[in-house]
């Protein structure tokens, strides 16, 4: 923790650090999970207002846009009033895919914004610590990302579905998000991809099309993405150790 707060002054010093805007996607179709699963309690509060919630309270985040369904912008107007949200800029429709939203929710990013952050919507497990450490660490490197390192051997197949051969799991990671960048850099990548037609599954891919490095953070097995039913109770799970171990 003392290594982390260290790292957190070398990278901000004693200036406030660089204005950080946060696009949170709230806006799939939830098709594996059977129903908005943005919408779903867990330990008393749903996905998304849990998710809006810790990027409020982290005071280095300066803006948050959502971007969610059409039919529920009245429903996302309400979590923010009703929660008191006093940095939600913008609440914006989505696309077809997730690489129309996040460029739709960057056209009402602040022009001030030096830092840019991507995040899953269904991603409510993530902690201001977490947040933190990659936005320090994409200070440092222009673009960095949540990310957890496998600890499963890998096999990689053949298009029959036989093992062709064994993959080094010490290079492999899972990747998460936040996933964080350099505004113009961000900026650049994603038109870049737009020009060439290139459709992608992680704003990580953008950065990769335009040739940037992207520095991976350990953020642990714990950041989880609610995609199907059974991950609600895996969220609570873990929700209740966190409260245990803070006793």
């Amino acid at each position: 923790m003392f290594k982390f707060f260290g790292k957190l002054a070398k990278a901000f010093g004693a200036s406030k650090a660089p204005f950080t805007s946060v696009i949170i996607l709230c806006a799939g179709a939830s098709t594996r999970f059977g129903s908005d699963k943005q919408m779903v309690n867990i330990c008393g509060k749903g996905v998304a207002e849990r998710t809006i919630g810790v990027f409020e309270s982290v005071e280095q985040i300066d803006e948050i846009v959502l971007v969610v369904p059409k039919e529920s912008t009245q429903e996302y107007q309400d979590i923010v009033l009703q929660n008191e949200f006093k940095k939600v800029r913008a609440i914006v429709t989505g696309g077809e895919t997730r690489q129309i939203s996040a460029s739709r929710g960057l056209r009402h990013v602040s022009e001030k914004a030096k830092y840019i952050a991507v995040h899953d919507g269904a991603r409510c497990l993530v902690t201001p610590e977490m947040i933190l450490t990659v936005l320090v660490e994409a200070v440092e490197n222009k673009c960095a990302t949540a990310a957890c390192q496998m600890t499963d051997t890998i096999k990689l197949s053949t298009d029959e579905g036989f093992v062709k051969r064994t993959v080094d799991r010490s290079l492999l990671w899972s990747v998460q998000t936040p996933q964080i960048f350099e505004a113009e850099l961000y900026k650049v990548a994603t038109y870049k991809a737009m020009q060439e037609e290139i459709e992608v599954t992680d704003d990580c891919m953008l950065a990769e099309n335009a040739g940037f490095k992207i520095k991976l953070v350990e953020t642990g097995k714990d950041n989880i993405k609610i995609t199907r039913p059974a991950d609600v109770a895996l969220a609570e799970y873990i929700l209740a150790n966190r409260k245990e171990s803070e006793l």
